[in-house]
């Protein structure tokens, strides 16, 4: 792809002295322009990409308080504005949260330790198109991403492996309810209770009624 003649920008950082010092560094280079001063939170940034589609945004991945990540964020501004790439700025070096940000649409990573100018010019490289992670990165988090993914189809042929009054027990198990309440609840014995436990613990090869609880919420197959 041809380089563009400028590049339009959007920072979304909590950390005013980092933006404030990228948003000076921008003004100083004639294929960057600021489609607004920085912002600080990612609700704003899904508002003005909605609003203005901003060819890259660079993101930061933690916020404070309870509101959106950066992860969150980035997902929805893929969705509000397709086009828009969006480069995560992390002091983090934590997988699951790149392989998340990968998952929702991100173009790549830079560590806030790099320097300002180096910054900006990898957002006119995502801006080109171009996947803003390393080899060994990329090859860590694809690793992962597989690991995981086989995980869940294990788990997942595990818990389908579960009669209907299986899933019912497990379900009242997690509850809190013990195996004579739910013999009394099902109109069934205790020992029948206790026999479709012991088959619930071996279908998912765990040892304890708290660890199958625990298998199958994680996995989404029960609600607490």
């Amino acid at each position: 792809m041809a380089e563009r003649d400028t590049v339009t920008l959007l920072i979304c950082d909590d950390h005013k002295i980092l933006t404030d010092a990228l948003a000076t560094v921008v003004g100083l280079d004639e294929g960057l322009e600021l489609i607004t001063d920085p912002v600080h939170d990612p609700e704003t940034a899904i508002e003005v990409c909605s609003e203005q589609l901003p060819d890259v945004v660079l993101m930061d991945i933690v916020f404070k308080g309870d509101g959106l990540s950066g992860i969150d964020a980035t997902r929805k501004i893929k969705e509000v504005s397709p086009s828009t790439k969006v480069v995560i700025m992390t002091a983090h070096d934590d997988d699951r949260l790149l392989v998340e940000a990968v998952e929702a649409g991100a173009s790549g990573f830079l560590g806030k330790d790099e320097a300002a100018q180096e910054l900006l010019s990898a957002a006119k490289a995502a801006a080109d198109g171009e996947v803003l992670i390393d080899p060994a990165t990329l090859t860590r988090l694809l690793a992962q991403v597989a690991r995981e993914r086989e995980i869940l189809r294990e788990a997942t042929m595990l818990l389908d492996d579960l009669t209907d009054r299986e899933r019912e027990i497990l379900q009242l198990l997690a509850e809190g309810m013990r195996n004579d309440d739910i013999a009394t609840k099902l109109f069934i014995s205790p020992q029948t209770v206790q026999t479709h436990v012991r088959n619930i613990l071996g279908k998912l090869r765990v040892h304890s009624k708290l660890e199958a609880v625990s298998f199958a919420v994680k996995h989404g197959a029960i609600n607490v």
